[in-house]
């Protein structure tokens, strides 16, 4: 099994990620979960939210403690949230930063995939809501979702002209990526 774990700010996205990630996984022929953790979240606050799949059924309803995947999608939270708890020796994080990873500020030994998915919105959507680039550098970098599964679960929440500015937002942060 493969577990993400997302970290964002409420109203970004994050909870909306982590299922579309779920439905594309499953379009995929795969098992999968997508869930937010309950608590106080409110706009601009840290929220999490998480993603599993597998080839199997998946029974296991807990909270993701010890992800293979860790997507970041806003940078202020380092320092304030730990987002490398418990992230496998092998585990992989994906950051919305303009940085290069080498200057990311994370102690870390684990690969960091930096990608600027908040000018990437903007650039297609006009709105930093970076979740769906962030899916698509998500698939670039892992191969673990397919690009093609994930426009689908997209262009059906997202349909008509918003759903084909978040197909562009998809495909560049991809290809930005892969």
């Amino acid at each position: 099994m493969k577990e993400i774990r997302i970290h964002g700010r409420g109203g970004q996205g994050s909870v909306t990620m982590a299922q579309m990630l779920a439905q594309a996984a499953f379009a995929d022929g795969k098992w999968s979960q997508g869930f937010p953790s309950f608590g106080v979240e409110r706009l601009g606050a840290p929220v999490q939210a998480f993603t599993r799949i597998d080839d199997t059924k998946i029974t296991d309803r807990s909270q993701v403690d010890t992800p293979d995947y860790v997507i970041v999608q806003d940078p202020s939270l380092i320092g304030l949230v730990d987002v490398l708890k418990g992230l496998h020796e092998e585990g992989r994080i994906l950051m919305n930063s303009t940085a290069s990873p080498e200057d990311v500020d994370l102690e870390t030994d684990n690969e960091i995939i930096t990608v600027d998915a908040t000018n990437i919105a903007l650039e297609h959507l006009g709105r930093p809501i970076m979740n769906t680039a962030l899916m698509g550098a998500f698939s670039g970098a892992t191969g673990l979702i397919k690009k093609e599964s994930i426009i689908k679960v997209v262009k059906r929440k997202f349909p008509g002209e918003i759903g084909d500015k978040n197909v562009g937002a998809i495909n560049d942060a991809f290809e930005r990526v892969e």
